[in-house]
C-alpha cells in the first residue's frame, strides 16, 4: 500500500493550463411600456440605445414607452432601436429592462430563463411575484441592490439626490400657491428674514435637500439620531449648519418656527414616526410638510399617501405633500440618471460574455442578483417571505 497520496504521474511537472479568454456576447434587450400607476420613467435614453446598438446589440422598445419622459419613438428608432406595438414580442426578448418590477401577468409573457433588470420595491411585493419568477426559471437583477466599487448603491443614491433636490423645489412652489400658500419666496432677500427649513434625517435625500435650500438662501436645521450621518452631511456641505440629535423639545421648537419641514428618514422596515400630530398642530398656519419617505410609511404622524394628480392635503392648517414616487415627477432627469447607471453595466455584461460570466468577475453586479435561474439568492427576501434561499456563490462555478 502506497504511503503518498499522489501517484508518480501526478508528481511529475504538468503543462500549464491557460485561462480561456472571455467570449463577447450580443444582447437582445426588450423595453416595454410602464403600466404601473404614476410611473413615467424609462430605463434607457436614446443616447444609451445608440451606444448599445453601435456595439452590435439589439434593442426592442414598445411604442410610446418613452413619451412620458419626453422621448419620441422616432428618437429611439433613429438611435437604432426596433419599435413595436406588440407587447408580447417585447416581453419575449432574452433581456427585459423595466423601471417598476414586472407584474405576474407580465412575467407570464416572458420566456423561460429570461433576465429581468428592474427595481424590486420590496415593501410592496407579494409572495406570488417570487413564485412566478421561480416557475419561469428567471434571473432577476434589482437596481436597488447593485453596488459600486466603493460599496455604495448608485441607483438608490441617484434617485435620492433627485428626491432631495425636488423636495425643496416642490415646497417653494407650494408656498406661493394662491389658495393655500403663504406667499413666501424660499430665499434670502436683503432686509427680509430667511425662510426656515427643518429636515428630519441626514442621509443622501437630506444632504441634497439641505444643499438646495442653502443655495436658495434658507436657514436649515437638520435632525438625526446618528452623529456620524450629521458629521458626514456637514463635511459634504462644506459649511457648518444647525444639526441636532432628535430631542422632542428642540425639534418642536424648530418645527414651530419653520416654514418648510422635510421628512427624509429611512428605517430598515417601516420608517419611524418622528413628528407626532401634536407637533404638527403647533406648526405655523400655511407651513409645508414634504414627507419624502412616505413610501416606507412616512416620519410624520399626519402623513397620508397622495398622488401626482392630487399631491397635497391640508391637516391642522399645514400643507402636506406625500407623493411616494417623487423622482417620477421629473421623469426625464430620472430616466437619464437610471440610464447612466444601467447602460455601462449592460455593455460590460456583453464584454464579459453574458450575465453568467459577468457576475463571476463583478461583485457589484452579483450583489444585484436576487433570483438566479428560478432560485432565490437574497437572504433578506428569503427571511421576509419565508422562501428557501440558495447562496449564489455556490451556484456559480
Amino acid at each position: 500500500m502506497s504511503l503518498t497520496p499522489f501517484t508518480k504521474q501526478q508528481l511529475l511537472p504538468q503543462e500549464e493550463k491557460l485561462e480561456v479568454g472571455k467570449q463577447r456576447s450580443n444582447l437582445f434587450i426588450g423595453i416595454p411600456k410602464e403600466t404601473s400607476y404614476q410611473e413615467r420613467r424609462i430605463c434607457l435614453t436614446p443616447d444609451a440605445v445608440t451606444s448599445l446598438t453601435a456595439h452590435g446589440h439589439r434593442v426592442m422598445i414598445e411604442a410610446g414607452a418613452g413619451l412620458s419622459s419626453s422621448y419620441t419613438d422616432k428618437e429611439y428608432s433613429d438611435a437604432g432601436a426596433e419599435i413595436t406595438n406588440d407587447t408580447k414580442k417585447v416581453f419575449g426578448c432574452p433581456v427585459i429592462l423595466k423601471v417598476e418590477p414586472p407584474t405576474v401577468k407580465e412575467i407570464e409573457m416572458m420566456n423561460q430563463q429570461t433576465l429581468i433588470i428592474s427595481a424590486i420595491q420590496l415593501k410592496t411585493q407579494k409572495k406570488e411575484y417570487f413564485e412566478a419568477l421561480t416557475s419561469k426559471k428567471i434571473t432577476a437583477l434589482a437596481f436597488e441592490f447593485i453596488k459600486d466599487e466603493d460599496g455604495s448603491y448608485p441607483a438608490v443614491k441617484s434617485l435620492s439626490e433627485i428626491a432631495g433636490t425636488a423636495s425643496v423645489l416642490i415646497a417653494s412652489e407650494l408656498m406661493i400657491n394662491q389658495k393655500i400658500g403663504k406667499g413666501l419666496l424660499l430665499g434670502n432677500i436683503t432686509g427680509v428674514p430667511p425662510t426656515e427649513v427643518v429636515i428630519v434625517g441626514a442621509g443622501t435625500v437630506a444632504e441634497y435637500a439641505a444643499r438646495t435650500a442653502l443655495g436658495l438662501g434658507a436657514n436649515v436645521k437638520v435632525f438625526d439620531n446618528s452623529i456620524n450621518k450629521l458629521r458626514r452631511l456637514q463635511n459634504n456641505l462644506n459649511q457648518r449648519i444647525f444639526t441636532s440629535t432628535i430631542q422632542e423639545k428642540v425639534l418642536l421648537k424648530a418645527l414651530m418656527r419653520c416654514d418648510v419641514a422635510i421628512g427624509a428618514m429611512r428605517g430598515k422596515e417601516r420608517t419611524p414616526i418622528v413628528v407626532s400630530e401634536t407637533m404638527v398642530e403647533h406648526m405655523k398656519k400655511g407651513a409645508v410638510i414634504i414627507d419624502v419617505c412616505i413610501d416606507t410609511g412616512g416620519c410624520f404622524e399626519t402623513s397620508e399617501i397622495t398622488t401626482h394628480e392630487k399631491p397635497t392635503f391640508i391637516k391642522n392648517n399645514v400643507i402636506h405633500y406625500c407623493v411616494p414616487n417623487i423622482p417620477s415627477r421629473y421623469s426625464k432627469t430620472a430616466s437619464m440618471s437610471i440610464s447612466n447607471i444601467i447602460s455601462p453595466f449592460l455593455l460590460q455584461m456583453a464584454e464579459d460574455g453574458g450575465i453568467e460570466s459577468s457576475i463571476r468577475c463583478n461583485y457589484g453586479l452579483k450583489h444585484g442578483i436576487y433570483f438566479y435561474h428560478g432560485l432565490l439568492t437574497n437572504r433578506s427576501i428569503a427571511d421576509w417571505f419565508n422562501i428557501p434561499f440558495r447562496d449564489i456563490n455556490l451556484l456559480i462555478f
